[in-house]
């Protein structure tokens, strides 16, 4: 059997199984992030019996729900459709997947809850799924996994590096112990790699075999004509034509020296009133991650932003460099020349791991006084700004904020760049690659 690439959910799925009070678990997240791969590689390791019910591939699966929600009234007519499956109480996982075309499945969920005799893992892409229905439908009956293309650590383990590796990187971090020169230039590397073909689990998986990024570029363009096809398919109520318009022009701010995204720059005559939802549309469906300007540097940061002033940026940085044309593409494959786009693509990898760490994004600028910081996410009593870099020392912004009466909540701040690990009593540097072990950096900071 083909080895399958280790994922975070692995672990998560064996905490689930072995709880006490288990719910029925939903695994959302974008298409083609490895969701059924890991739940059925799950399954198959730990359960006797495993029902695998796909109601896309198996649409007279969605007529199961007809004769009510009596859980033995369900198995019954699952029954009838496959009697081939068993079903032993204790030892059985029903796996409802594609859950966005058959709703009634969600209102089921209360009901196997109930029930207790068998264990329940949905899923299905974000694009299709309607959640707010699903939430009122389960709501108190169900525990949910937000699934993400593969992080940094995901790409180190599939490289082959173990657990005791990135710990080393860890204390390293802890203790501010500059890596080695060795370490420095390899992780650099890997990290270029994992920048330029991004976290999709396809892509990776062909790119560590191969050991090259043969064929990884036409993958990636797959999924962006994908992801345009279920705009088609799953945008109900809402303009097509101008969620696909943000979705291209999402490279074209990125590439601009403030990045902030403008409805009303992307066509002529373009108001922010003719786009309500598009952008909220993309972010739901697990495509875009966006980033809040703070109306000011201060604790808390949720309700504590203009939501009309934002940036946009891809989920997977992969995805944004196929974006671009196909003689950038080449370019930063066979040469890591990032050019134009160096300060875009950094950007976005580290606002893409520090979502996939659970943070929101946030940025701040102001014009009076003259600050401009990239992120800012916060411990248990601080606030901390985050800024990523090329260049080396601290910006005149960061030092405003962790000197200035004004910003009380700020009292350190990080920088990520092509730089060794650091501090200056102030600020520590981290090179970018660090950036997937911060939650648990400043857990203990």
């Amino acid at each position: 059997m083909e080895k399958l690439l280790k994922r975070k959910i692995d672990s998560f799925l064996k905490q689930w199984k072995n709880s006490e009070d288990k719910m029925p678990l939903i695994v959302k997240g974008a298409r083609q992030v490895g969701k059924t791969a890991s739940i059925m590689a799950f399954a198959d390791a730990n359960y006797k019996n495993v029902i695998k019910i796909n109601f896309v591939e198996q649409p007279a699966f969605c007529r199961i729900f007809n004769d009510g929600f009596e859980v033995s009234s369900i198995i019954k007519n699952i029954s009838l459709i496959n009697p081939n499956w068993q079903f032993s109480e204790g030892n059985t996982l029903i796996f409802f997947d594609e859950m966005q075309s058959c709703p009634s499945c969600a209102t089921a969920l209360k009901f196997f809850k109930i029930d207790g005799r068998y264990d329940i893992i949905c899923s299905g892409s974000l694009m299709g799924i309607n959640y707010k229905d699903i939430e009122s439908n389960s709501v108190g009956y169900k525990t949910d996994y937000e699934m993400h293309s593969m992080d940094f650590e995901e790409f180190l383990w599939a490289k082959g590096y173990n657990d005791e590796f990135v710990d080393e990187l860890f204390s390293h971090m802890v203790n501010v112990k500059p890596l080695s020169e060795l370490q420095m230039e390899r992780l650099t590397s890997l990290f270029l790699e994992y920048t330029t073909i991004g976290g999709m689990p396809a892509v990776v998986d062909s790119f560590v075999k191969k050991d090259n990024y043969s064929g990884s570029s036409q993958m990636q363009r797959q999924l962006l004509i994908d992801y345009e096809e279920d705009i088609t398919k799953y945008a109900i109520g809402l303009d097509k034509a101008k969620i696909k318009a943000v979705y291209h022009h999402i490279p074209v701010f990125l590439a601009k020296e403030n990045k902030r995204f403008q409805i009303t720059k992307i066509s002529k005559n373009a108001r922010n009133r003719d786009y309500i939802g598009t952008v909220e549309w993309l972010a739901d469906a697990g495509i875009i991650n966006i980033c809040y300007c703070m109306a000011f540097p201060e604790l808390p940061l949720k309700g504590n932003y203009d939501p009309k002033s934002y940036k946009l940026y891809f989920k997977d940085t992969g995805l944004l460099i196929a974006s671009l044309d196909e003689e950038a593409q080449q370019d930063i494959r066979l040469n890591r020349n990032f050019n134009t786009y160096k300060g875009a693509i950094f950007e976005n990898i580290v606002g893409d791991m520090l979502v996939k760490q659970g943070y929101a994004l946030y940025y701040y600028k102001s014009e009076n006084p003259a600050i401009e910081i990239d992120f800012f996410v916060r411990n248990a009593n601080s606030l901390i700004p985050i800024e990523v870099k090329a260049s080396d020392g601290t910006s005149v912004s960061m030092k405003k904020l962790i000197v200035g009466e004004k910003f009380p909540d700020v009292k350190f701040g990080i920088k990520f760049c092509h730089k060794n690990i650091g501090f200056d009593g102030n600020v520590y540097t981290f090179p970018y690659f660090l950036t997937f072990l911060l939650k648990r950096f400043l857990a203990i900071t």
